[in-house]
């Protein structure tokens, strides 16, 4: 019994940093294309 709860609060940890890691990426991807508009209208 206590293996099996390990064993799925592993897999909600690593299934929460990888959640974690998309949705810092997807930021980043923002904040690109947000300085590229600037970059843009400066131009």
């Amino acid at each position: 019994m206590k293996r099996t709860q390990a064993v799925l609060a592993i897999v909600l940890l690593v299934m929460a940093s990888l959640s974690g890691c998309n949705t810092i990426r997807g930021a980043g991807e923002d904040i690109e294309r947000g300085g590229e508009a600037i970059q843009e209208k400066a131009s």
